[in-house]
Formats: C-alpha cells, structure tokens, sequence
C-alpha cells in the first residue's frame, strides 16, 4: 500500500503525507521508540499510520484528524491494508474542548505514561500547543519518541524554538535535514525528539 501511494504521488498527483524520503526517518525512530501505544495528529490518507504500524508491528496506533472526508479514506486503507485492527482514527482536534482528549482517554485507553511515539504532521501551527497539551495529560513515557514532519516548509518556528530551548532539559532533539514530499528541490526539516521527562 504505501508503494502504490507513493508511486501515484509521484506519477498523478502530489500528496502531502510525509512521503517515501522522509518516511525513512520515521520509521527508523518508530524502531528506536519500540512503542506499544502511537498517536499521530494529522491522519491525512492514513500514510503516517501505515509506516507507524509496519515499523512497530506489535503497536497501537491512533490517528486523530480533523476531516471526517480524510478519515473515510484512510480507514478504507488501513482495511486494505490489513491493519486496521490496529489503527483507529478519532474525528477531532487536540484543542477542540476536551472532546478529542476525552475520546483518547476514555474509548481508546490513552493513559498515563502510555504513549512512546506521537507523530505530528497536522496544523503545523499547533505542534507546539497541541505538544504541551498532550504533555500536560501526562500521557508520554519518559524515552517517548516526537517525531514533527515539515518543521522548515511550510514550516513551524515556535516548534523549533521551543525544542532548541529545552535542549537536555526535557527533550534531547535530532534535527533531519531533509526534503519536501516527493521532491528534492526545497528542503525541510524532521525533527526526533526524545522525551526525558519532567
């Protein structure tokens, strides 16, 4: 599945999930988090979650996307797939009232400490809000892994700033230079962070 979705980015149309380049280093730090319980925000066609599930195949995964169009799709997917099993997708935004943060807890069992990945590739906006909300729940592992997609382009500064700051305090951060989805001509940046807590 993942190759038929690159090759038609590629080949038809642009798609703007994370891609065959920068999807390596997903995977990659997916492997070195070894979570048994993944979060992404920002499911798009259900490509993040896809790599997430092949790279961790004994993880939940859980996608939280705000398009219930976009949902539908990936859904179709991941059952194509065979795994959807594995991967839900919750309708909804971190900062939506409680409602999307009430549904992870109580339908989908996101608890403290449970989380040792959250892949954000959403509202490039709200990586470091939704971040610190996330936090605040006290759902991270200590060693948890935060991988955010697209960090120079489009980009997200405060993101950025704010991982360059806490540096050895509360994340120990990698970032990837890299490019854009399905191209070699603009750069981008993915950051890995590791979550030490606190």
């Amino acid at each position: 599945m993942l190759d038929i979705i690159d090759e038609y980015a590629y080949r038809k149309s642009f798609l703007v999930n994370i891609g065959d380049e920068k999807g390596l280093l997903l995977d990659a730090a997916v492997r070195r988090a070894d979570p048994e319980l993944a979060l992404e925000l920002g499911t798009y066609c259900g490509y993040g979650a896809l790599r997430i599930a092949r790279a961790a195949p004994a993880a939940r995964v859980i996608s939280v996307e705000l398009a219930e169009a976009n949902a539908q799709v990936a859904r179709r997917i991941w059952a194509h797939a065979g795994v959807s099993d594995r991967i839900s997708c919750v309708v909804g935004t971190i900062d939506d009232g409680g409602r999307t943060l009430e549904a992870l807890n109580r339908e989908h069992k996101v608890s403290a400490a449970a989380l040792g990945l959250v892949f954000l590739d959403h509202n490039k906006e709200r990586y470091l809000p939704d971040l610190r909300t996330i936090m605040d729940q006290g759902w991270l592992r200590p060693g948890a892994v935060v991988v955010a997609d697209n960090v120079r382009l489009p980009g997200s500064p405060r993101y950025r700033a704010y991982m360059r700051e806490q540096q050895g305090i509360t994340w120990r951060t990698t970032e990837h230079k890299t490019h854009g989805e399905y191209g070699i001509e603009l750069p981008d940046l993915v950051l890995e962070s590791v979550y030490l807590g606190g």
